[in-house]
């Protein structure tokens, strides 16, 4: 029998056009809380919720098995064409084993290094800052980031929307829509600009 291979990025978009039909609500509704509800059983998962990171061997094997076979089983919601997009067990595992084991975030002396941590890791987290996604006014938009970017703690920026590009609405599919999104890219660079950290990830 041949190995399976990693998925690409063509395949999913093929699948995405040909999987089961589903309805979001029916997917969101029932799907996923009863299939999570019957591995929750099967592994005999419980949580601590005074842990937040949980440490014992038996427990995170069987998260890692509930995850994986949630996900073989309920397959990928694509909101867009309305299917699931399906997955095999041996396709997921190679998929795992062809994923990168690390990359960099940012250039220069503002790189830094995002790779896999273990509850045991001593290395600190990557901190990324940034409104995250959450509006912002196009007066205050290169001093909201800046703010961020000039914190040490900060590694990379996860930047904000504009509200408002030139005074439009930038809807979305419209060209307003590219302007502000190309808009954003530049002012969040300005920003890195003026907290000294240009290198910084985003």
């Amino acid at each position: 029998m041949a190995l399976a291979k990693h998925i690409t990025v063509f395949e999913v978009y093929d699948r995405a056009k040909t999987g089961p039909k589903v309805d979001e609500k029916e997917w969101d509704m029932k799907i996923i809380p009863q299939t999570a509800t019957k591995l929750k059983n099967k592994y005999n998962i419980k949580m601590d919720k005074k842990t937040m990171i949980p440490t014992d061997k038996e427990l995170i094997n069987n998260l890692f098995k509930a995850g994986l076979e949630l996900l073989v089983e309920c397959g990928i919601y694509c909101i867009d064409t309305k299917r699931v997009i399906k997955y095999t067990k041996a396709e997921v595992l190679a998929s795992i084993v062809a994923a990168p084991s690390s990359a960099v975030y940012g250039e220069g002396n503002h790189a830094v290094l995002l790779a896999p941590r273990s509850y045991k890791d001593t290395r600190p987290p990557i901190i990324q800052g940034g409104p995250t996604g959450a509006p912002c006014t196009e007066e205050h938009f290169i001093g909201i980031h800046q703010s961020y970017a000039q914190e040490p703690m900060v590694d990379t920026i996860v930047d904000g929307v504009l509200q408002t590009i030139n005074g439009h609405d930038p809807v979305p599919g419209s060209p307003w829509e590219i302007a502000a999104v190309k808009s954003e890219a530049i002012m969040v660079r300005a920003a890195q600009l003026r907290a000294g950290r240009s290198g910084m990830g985003l």
